[in-house]
Formats: C-alpha cells, sequence, structure tokens
C-alpha cells in the first residue's frame, strides 16, 4: 500500500493526539502516512464505507462497522464522570426532554445515542455540532446536544446545563463514558495493523511528554479556545484512558453497545474486538 489515510477530527484533542505524527517526530515505521481532517459524523458516515484505513470514530458508530474494523486501544476520548452536555436558554427539567425539539451533532454520534437512552422517542433536528450553540441560543431548538470546545463555550452564549451525558452514565454504570476511538481497517493485515496501533500509541505518549508543543498545535484547532481553555479541554478527553483505555475503557465501550442493544436503539449485538 503506498499511503495509509488516518482521518481524525479537527479537533483540540485529536489534533493532541496526532501532533508527533502530523509533525513528523516519531518514526513511522516504513509507512506514508497522510492525514484527513473531517468533523466526526463525516467520518462516521466515512467508516460505513470503509473509505479509510485508519479513522477516528464515535463508539455508536463502530456498531455498524466492526465487520471492517478493529479498535485500538489507544486515542480513545472517554469522560470519567463528565461528558457532552444538553444545554438550553430556560431551565428545563429531564421530564420535559421528551417534548423538547434538540439539536443534535448527527444520529452517529456516541452523544446521539446517549441521549436516545435517555429520552427513546427523541425529537431531533441534526446541526452541525459547532453552530449548536447558536441554534439554541436564538430558538431554533429547545436545547442542543453539544459535543467538543461547546462545552466549554456555551455559558458565552447565555445558555445553562440541563443534563451532563457523562454524570448520568458513571450514576448508572460506574465506569467512565466512552465517547469516541480509533479503528484500523481489517483488510491491512495483521503486520500492519499492529504497526498502526503502536503509532497511535507512540504520538500519545509523546504529546503526553512534550504537552506544551503539543498544546500549542492543538490550540490552532480550538475555534476561540485560549491556550488555558484549550489546555483543560485536551485534560478532560486525553488522559490516562487515551494512552491505553484498559480493562475498565473496554468494559465501558461494551456496556454500552449493549446498552444499546438491550434498549432497542442498536438493530444487533456489536462483537467488539481490539487491536492488542
Amino acid at each position: 500500500m503506498d499511503v495509509i489515510r488516518i482521518a481524525h477530527s479537527p479537533d483540540p484533542d485529536d489534533a493532541f493526539m496526532f501532533y508527533a505524527l502530523a509533525k513528523g517526530k516519531i518514526p513511522t515505521e516504513g509507512l506514508r502516512l497522510e492525514h484527513i481532517l473531517r468533523d466526526i459524523e463525516s467520518l462516521n458516515r466515512s467508516a460505513l464505507a470503509g473509505e479509510y484505513e485508519l479513522t477516528a470514530l464515535s463508539f455508536h458508530a463502530y456498531a455498524y462497522v466492526a465487520d471492517r474494523y478493529v479498535l485500538l486501544t489507544s486515542g480513545a476520548s472517554m469522560g470519567d464522570g463528565y461528558g457532552p452536555l444538553l444545554v438550553a436558554r430556560e431551565e428545563m427539567a429531564a421530564e420535559d426532554l421528551s417534548r423538547a425539539r434538540i439539536a443534535v451533532p448527527g444520529t452517529l454520534t456516541t452523544a446521539f445515542l446517549l441521549l436516545r437512552l435517555i429520552v427513546p422517542d427523541v425529537r431531533h433536528v441534526v446541526v452541525p455540532f459547532d453552530r449548536i450553540p447558536e441554534h439554541v441560543a436564538t430558538g431554533e431548538a429547545d436545547a442542543g446536544l453539544l459535543i467538543h470546545e461547546g462545552q466549554l463555550t456555551y455559558p458565552t452564549l447565555g445558555l445553562r446545563k440541563v443534563l451532563d451525558l457523562g454524570e448520568w452514565w458513571f450514576e448508572r454504570t460506574g465506569l467512565p463514558l466512552p465517547l469516541g476511538g480509533n479503528a484500523v481497517r481489517r483488510d491491512l493485515g495483521e503486520d500492519v495493523v499492529r504497526a498502526l496501533a503502536r503509532l497511535m500509541r507512540e504520538s500519545i505518549a509523546y504529546g503526553l511528554a512534550h504537552r506544551e508543543e503539543a498544546l500549542e498545535y492543538a490550540r490552532a484547532f480550538g475555534r476561540g479556545l485560549d491556550l488555558a481553555s484549550t489546555d483543560r479541554f485536551v485534560r478532560m478527553y486525553v488522559n490516562e484512558l487515551t494512552l491505553d483505555c484498559g480493562e475498565r475503557g473496554k468494559a465501558a465501550i461494551r456496556r454500552l453497545l449493549q446498552m444499546g442493544y438491550e434498549r432497542g436503539v442498536l438493530p444487533h449485538p456489536v462483537p467488539v474486538q481490539f487491536v492488542e
């Protein structure tokens, strides 16, 4: 294979993870890599078609591509007691959510899967993730589901938190909330798959060991975040579970997808396999 395409989102946490690979800070074991930047819902849709060799994707989307991709144990974004936020202009009780029109960042995002677990018959409208806060602030939706840096910046638009999906999940499972991860196409062959798994881990480890330079790079992807806010956001979603999700992280992923199936959100059980 001439070039391996690595697809990930143009967000501070992904930028931090992929910094070493994007800027040639670590050797690539003879592999030629091309970085593709797309928003997470676009990556989820591309994964359905098996478009990229290594891709970031939502764990919700993995339910539909497990036959084609295998998960890496490195690169997961997990919120340990926190996660995507539901926000609104006015106070809103949990029982109001079934009647609300909620702006969501995509129907294959894990945030949407969680929302379906909480509000099975949710009335939703898909809006690009970075436009959701404004969509709610201007009254085009009753509430909005925030991922990425919107979780930090929503108060500037006068919005208030209705529910933290990560808190909801932790109260029920005691596990971190697995939002997104990285997966490699199975047809690359075992040697290439394992090499990419090593490179992913090494890239994250480099960023954690060279935090200041990796943060400066990630800041450019923060859409208005200053360096301190970029650091805060990266610390939320690039941590010890990102370097290696471990047994606790694997259990969380399996529990999420099993719950999705049991509640009727996912159409079939999902076999979860990792590159070891």
